[in-house]
C-alpha cells in the first residue's frame, strides 16, 4: 500500500452496504428524489457500488422476459425458498 493511498474504513463499508441496500429500489424508481439523489453522489465517487449497479442492469434486463410459468415448478419452489430464507423468513 502507498503511504497516500486512502486506507478503506468501516465507515467505507457501511455507507456502502446502505447504498446497496437501496439499489433494486434505485433502479425501480421507487425511492424519494433526496434519496435517489443520495445514491448518485455515492456511485460518483464509488466503483465497487457503481461497478454493482451495472450488474443488477444487466441481469435485469438478461431476466426482463422471464414469465413464472416458464420456470419448472421444481425450480420455482426452490428460488422461493432461497428468497424467504435471504429475507431471514
Amino acid at each position: 500500500m502507498m503511504a497516500d493511498e486512502p486506507l478503506e474504513t468501516d465507515a467505507d463499508d457501511l455507507a456502502c452496504t446502505e447504498e446497496v441496500e437501496l439499489m433494486t429500489e434505485y433502479l425501480e424508481g421507487a425511492l424519494s428524489p433526496a434519496d435517489a439523489r443520495r445514491i448518485e453522489r455515492h456511485l460518483e465517487t464509488c466503483p465497487g457500488c457503481t461497478e454493482y449497479l451495472e450488474q443488477m442492469r444487466t441481469i435485469a434486463g438478461s431476466l426482463r422476459g422471464l414469465r413464472e410459468a416458464s420456470l419448472p415448478p421444481a425450480l420455482r419452489d426452490e428460488l422461493i425458498a432461497a428468497f424467504r430464507d435471504a429475507q431471514g423468513r
